[in-house]
């Protein structure tokens, strides 16, 4: 049996990927473009975070992009650890669901809220210009703090509008456990704002640039569909830890 693609071409309905095996989804963003072409998604953030993360830890991400990191990190934090994994938009949370699922990993857990500074409901597209345009999808919103989270190692933020208010319903959690932070950058009218977010909990801050194709791809594939794309990251640390990033632009 296979599915077809917004283009029309027939694709199979599993693919296998570098960290696991993942539904087929529509082709109709990056994400998925990446996981269909080269079987995994900005993999630079892998290679940045991999030195980062140990076993038994815990990780909390925002924004699932199909559960494409949350298979990796798995893997990573091993069954003592767990991953949190955040997803508004029902369509997206079921496609992440489904590949936790298939890959029988028991220590992730999927919550199906917007993160941000307080709760109740709200439309994505109130949320996010990002969001699909005239959207009328409500979604749940929550704090970081909500979650009562035993521990947290890594707060990775992936959808953009979302850092400030994620990181303002996060206060007690950070404080309390001091994780390293790793965010999409929005754009440039609200870069600075981000970036003085995460000064203000008292982190320090570094650019990292991952490219969107990655040379040494899990599918082989020397085709470039993402040609000079890039992501505008963050890494943060607390300023009174041991991380040190000398080889980044500090922000």
């Amino acid at each position: 049996m296979s599915t077809k693609s917004h283009a029309g071409e027939a694709t199979p309905p599993f693919w296998s990927t570098r960290y696991g095996i993942a539904t087929t989804v529509a082709l109709d963003n990056a994400a998925a473009r990446s996981l269909h072409a080269y079987g995994e998604w900005a993999e630079q953030e892998t290679t940045l975070l991999s030195a980062l993360l140990d076993e038994g830890q815990t990780v909390l991400e925002f924004g699932g992009d199909f559960a494409a990191h949350a298979l990796w990190m798995a893997q990573v934090v091993g069954p003592l650890g767990q991953v949190h994994l955040a997803e508004p938009r029902r369509i997206r949370f079921q496609q992440a669901c489904a590949n936790v699922a298939i890959n029988g990993l028991d220590n992730v857990f999927t919550h199906p809220v917007w993160l941000g500074r307080g709760k109740g409901q709200a439309s994505l597209a109130s949320l996010t210009p990002a969001g699909r345009a005239g959207t009328d999808e409500k979604v749940r919103i929550a704090t970081v703090d909500s979650l009562r989270l035993d521990a947290l190692h890594l707060l990775k933020i992936n959808l953009s509008h979302a850092l400030v208010d994620v990181l303002a319903g996060a206060g007690e959690t950070v404080r309390t456990h001091r994780p390293l932070i790793y965010a999409r950058l929005t754009g440039l009218d609200e870069a600075q704002s981000e970036v003085d977010a995460i000064k203000a909990l008292g982190y320090r801050v570094w650019s990292h640039v991952p490219y969107l194709y990655n040379a040494d791809n899990h599918s082989g594939s020397d085709i470039n569909i993402f040609p000079g794309m890039v992501q505008q990251n963050v890494i943060a640390a607390p300023a009174d830890g041991r991380f040190e990033f000398a080889d980044r632009l500090e922000l």
